[in-house]
């Protein structure tokens, strides 16, 4: 089966490759470093001290990543980290991430899953040990790790029931693939009974590691700035947001009965930084860019939407944020973690698809720092209760940080179980 997978692989690759030229149309990130992703490099910086390979295939994952990261480096100070990714803007965000680590911190894209390419890979970088982040289980990968004994650790793991059963139509490749994985740390006991009928095994629950991240000191300084131009205006985010559902909230809007509310909408991919306008404009609303706040004072009283067109800055918009909506969730997509927004002490609504963050959703919810709602209609009539209701807000917002507080601790046991791996490899 897996001979069939590289097959295909090598079958598909130049039209992965124009797919890549493609994007680069409007994510310029997508046209560079491309011989990385067929397994060539430049020459390693420092190449005689040892490797830490780590690989966070996009935003998500690289901003999960930062707190286990640095643990890596403070525990292991003689080494150095090399992260991978897939996607250009994980690549931006981990520049952006790890720019005053960057000596100790070497970032790639990760090459194509072929056994040849992923050899190539391992042969120039000589990794001690391989951890993927979340969801990242590719045969050729694990298999040739297998073969050069560099141990691979799943952490950060997760799966839904609907990423089991679709397995289940290459369960043979997969199942094998998740048996070579070495050591997996899941966030939750549904995560790792779902690994184990995968076929992973030395499965424990650590915990998610977005606990775990710190808001960055620039928060404070971005909240102020944001806060500076709204005024004292009411502000719901709309964070993350996908294809679709951009349109399903802002035909709801008029429900939220709030004239005075402040929408801050920040869609989760950038190359739809300008479709999201054009979409605002067609609903007849009047729309003001991030990109554009450094020019203004204050912004004007009659701007319904901010369009956070910017990367980096999440945390920030989260905290200057009274209440959000979290995207991904409205239509079938999965949802989006509502770590972040918990983490400052935002109260979060969220919609019914949550099937990629089901436990934390629903402990989020039991905790009252967040409340699930079915529709966009709903989502605003809900948002106009607690924007009306000052004191239940507040309660939201000490029970999200508490919440967010209780749950932290998971990068220390993903540390404790990597140690052994770096003993096992023989050179730590």
């Amino acid at each position: 089966m897996r001979l069939l997978y590289s097959f295909l692989w090598w079958l598909i690759l130049p039209f992965a490759l124009l797919r890549l030229w493609w994007r680069g149309r409007k994510e310029p990130g997508y046209r560079q470093h491309i011989a990385e992703r067929l397994g060539f490099y430049a020459p390693v910086p420092h190449p005689q001290r040892p490797k830490i390979w780590l690989h966070a295939v996009s935003v998500g994952e690289t901003r999960a990543a930062e707190p286990l990261l640095v643990a890596l480096l403070i525990a292991y100070p003689d080494h150095d980290i090399v992260l991978t990714h897939m996607t250009a803007t994980g690549r931006e965000t981990g520049a952006t991430l790890f720019s005053t680590l960057r000596p100790r911190v070497l970032q790639y894209f990760l090459p194509y899953d072929t056994a040849w390419m992923m050899t190539r890979f391992l042969r120039h970088f000589s990794p001690q040990l391989c951890i993927l982040m979340e969801t990242e289980i590719w045969p050729n990968l694990i298999a040739q790790c297998k073969k050069f004994r560099v141990p691979v650790a799943l952490v950060n793991a997760r799966m839904s029931a609907r990423s089991l059963t679709r397995a289940g139509i290459v369960s043979s490749l997969m199942s094998e693939a998740a048996g070579n994985i070495t050591c997996v740390a899941a966030q939750t006991h549904a995560d790792s009974d779902r690994l184990l009928q995968y076929g992973a095994k030395n499965v424990h629950v650590t915990g998610s590691v977005k606990f775990d991240v710190t808001p960055p000191d620039s928060v404070v300084s971005f909240q102020e700035f944001l806060r500076a131009r709204i005024g004292s205006r009411p502000v719901f985010l709309w964070a993350s947001t996908r294809e679709g559902e951009e349109a399903l909230l802002l035909d709801a809007l008029p429900a939220l009965k709030l004239p005075d509310a402040l929408i801050i909408l920040v869609p989760r991919h950038p190359q739809r930084f300008d479709d999201v306008a054009k979409l605002v404009m067609d609903h007849q609303l009047p729309l003001f860019r991030r990109s554009e706040l450094e020019d203004v004072a204050h912004l004007p009283k009659d701007i319904r939407i901010l369009l956070g067109d910017s990367m980096g800055e999440m945390f920030g918009y989260y905290a200057a944020a009274d209440l959000a909506f979290i995207g991904g969730s409205l239509l079938p997509l999965g949802g989006q973690n509502l770590i972040e927004a918990c983490a400052v002490g935002t109260p979060v609504l969220i919609g019914p698809h949550t099937f990629n963050f089901d436990t934390i959703t629903r402990d989020a919810e039991n905790a009252h720092a967040a409340v699930v709602v079915q529709t966009a209609e709903e989502a605003m009539h809900m948002a106009k209760q607690l924007l009306a209701d000052t004191p239940r807000l507040h309660a939201m917002s000490h029970s999200a940080l508490s919440f967010a507080q209780a749950q932290r601790g998971a990068t220390e046991r993903t540390i404790a179980l990597l140690r052994p791996l770096l003993a096992l490899s023989g050179k730590a």
